[in-house]
C-alpha cells in the first residue's frame, strides 16, 4: 500500500496518527507538495479522481480518498487497537463524536487557518473574515468540548478513539496561526496535553510550517 501524505496538512495527519496508534508499518509514504501542485497533476488525478490529500493506494490498484475512509478502512485490516467502536452502541456513541467534533472544531479550524496564515494564499484565494468568523467559531465549539471533558479523559469513550485524533489535530493545526485556547477551559488544556503526550503523537506531528 501507498499513502500519498502531506505533511503539514491536518487530514493526512489523521491517518498517520490513526496507523502510529495501530503500529501499521508496512505501508509506503509517498510526498504531495501541495504549493508545487503535485495534487492537481494528471497522474495523480489519474488516481485520486479530486486534488485531495491523503490518498491511500491499494496493492490491488483501488485509491481511496477522505481521511475518514482511510481510517475505517484501517481499522477493518488493523482491528486493534480499537479506535472506532466495539460494540454497536459505543460506535454509535464515537461516530456522534466523530462528527460533532468534525464539524464544530476541525473543519472552522482548518478554514481559520487556511483563510489567515499568508502562506496559505499560495494555494487559494483567501477571506481573512471568513477565516476570523470560522476561527470563532472553533472557540466556541471547545467551550463545549470542555463541559464534555468534565470529569473524564477522552472525548468519546473510555480511551483515545478516532474522535480525539479528530479534535485533536484540528486544534493543533492552529499552531500555525499561533491560536491559543482561552485561558478558562482547563479540561480541554488537560486533555490535549494528554494527546501530545501519547507516542503517536510523535508520528502524526507535522514538521516546521512555513513562514
Amino acid at each position: 500500500m501507498k499513502l500519498y501524505d502531506t505533511p503539514l496538512a491536518p487530514n493526512p495527519r489523521r491517518v498517520r496518527w490513526v496507523m502510529a496508534e495501530k503500529g501499521v508499518a508496512d505501508v509506503e509514504i509517498v510526498p504531495v507538495d501541495l504549493f508545487q501542485g503535485q495534487h492537481k497533476t494528471p497522474e495523480y488525478l489519474a488516481k485520486a479522481g479530486l486534488p485531495n490529500v491523503p490518498m491511500l493506494e491499494l496493492d490491488d490498484g483501488t485509491c481511496v480518498t477522505e481521511s475518514i475512509a482511510i481510517c475505517r478502512y484501517l481499522e477493518a485490516r488493523y482491528p486493534a487497537p480499537n479506535l472506532f467502536g466495539r460494540t454497536p452502541e459505543e460506535a454509535a456513541v464515537i461516530e456522534m463524536w466523530l462528527r460533532r467534533v468534525e464539524m464544530m472544531v476541525a473543519t472552522p479550524m482548518m478554514i481559520g487557518v487556511r483563510h489567515t496564515h499568508p502562506a496559505m494564499g499560495a494555494l487559494e484565494a483567501q477571506v481573512p473574515a471568513v477565516g476570523e468568523h470560522s476561527l470563532a467559531g472553533a472557540t466556541k465549539a471547545f467551550g463545549f468540548l470542555d463541559g464534555r471533558l468534565a470529569g473524564r479523559d477522552w472525548i468519546a469513550a473510555d480511551r483515545v478513539t478516532i474522535a480525539d485524533i479528530v479534535a485533536f489535530i484540528g486544534l493543533d493545526f492552529g499552531r500555525m496561526i499561533r491560536f491559543q485556547l482561552p485561558d478558562d477551559l482547563a479540561h480541554v488544556a488537560r486533555w490535549a496535553e494528554a494527546m501530545r503526550a501519547r507516542p503517536a503523537a510523535a508520528a502524526g506531528m507535522p514538521r516546521k510550517a512555513p513562514a
